[in-house]
């Protein structure tokens, strides 16, 4: 009996311990992003003395209300230019993803194998910047907003998880809308699109993370200021001050001190927020994925 006992409480210590380091990792995790929070919605003095640790003290919006109707700053014509190169680019990836995809998972298309090599090529055997620059540099992409669109369009990673889950589509649907008289073009917007919407969310999730926190190809190709997303507007106010750009000064706003730190901050958290509302939107596409999935197996 005692062993029996002793055996049953393992599993049952075993969780509890597992739960506390979970716990322990999600505060890590999330004690940074509260932090910057509370720091910028709290008044000066106390940011400068060091006294937020994690609620804000001298709780006040100042700060945003100053950075939204200060358009010296770029902090939001950054965040519009993010929300455009995120939702346009996201929109063309998909699309030009899904419709690759498509193609290449059809057996009756020959050249299929040969095309997909030369994506893989591609992938593994990258340029560098140098002859990427140029090649945008002869297309009219360095300072254009298309460059944050037009050149990672189809991502080889994404587009084999797209191929294979096409793939594994039962062939027969095709048969019967081919006997029905839908043409090629009717069958992957009408048959296969609706029943790749899951794979299609995770792929547009990718591209919507990778477009909002780019950085190198912003700074590389877009010097012009009103065309940076809020990325590299951060990067200007934190690490890259120019002596001849917009400074960050001590502030008097309606009885509450901002300071540079506060600015810093709330930047931060509108280069941080808006893509967080993107995965609750598609995580009922994940779910209906997995359901998919394990039917199929």
């Amino acid at each position: 009996m005692g062993t029996t006992t002793k055996i049953r409480r393992r599993p049952e210590a075993f969780n509890i311990v597992n739960g506390a380091i979970l716990l322990l990792i999600a505060v890590a995790c999330i004690y940074p992003f509260i932090y910057i929070a509370s720091v910028s919605v709290s008044d000066g003095p106390y940011v400068a003395s060091s006294q937020v640790y994690l609620l804000p003290k001298g709780l006040n919006f100042e700060t945003y209300r100053y950075i939204f109707t200060n358009p010296r700053l770029g902090i939001v014509q950054g965040v519009l230019n993010s929300v455009f190169y995120t939702v346009v680019g996201t929109f063309v990836a998909v699309i030009l993803t899904y419709c690759t995809a498509y193609v290449l998972s059809r057996k009756k298309f020959r050249g299929r194998h040969f095309i997909m090599m030369a994506f893989l090529a591609s992938w593994i055997f990258e340029a560098g910047i140098i002859p990427n620059y140029i090649i945008n540099d002869r297309l009219g992409l360095v300072n254009s907003r298309w460059v944050m669109i037009l050149p990672g369009a189809i991502s080889t990673f994404l587009l084999i998880v797209t191929r294979a889950y096409l793939e594994s589509i039962p062939d027969e649907l095709e048969e019967s809308a081919s006997i029905d008289g839908a043409n090629d073009f009717q069958i992957m917007w009408k048959i296969y699109l609706p029943l790749a919407v899951p794979v299609l969310a995770t792929t547009g999730i990718f591209y919507a993370v990778t477009i909002w926190n780019s950085f190198l190809i912003p700074l590389i190709y877009l010097q012009d200021k009103s065309l940076q997303p809020i990325q590299l507007v951060l990067y200007n106010l934190l690490i890259n001050q120019d002596p001849h750009s917009t400074s960050l000064e001590n502030l008097t706003l309606h009885g509450h001190q901002i300071l540079p730190q506060n600015i810093q901050a709330a930047t931060m958290i509108l280069a941080i927020v808006p893509i967080l509302f993107f995965y609750p939107f598609a995580q009922r596409y994940f779910t209906k994925g997995i359901t998919i999935g394990a039917l199929k197996g």
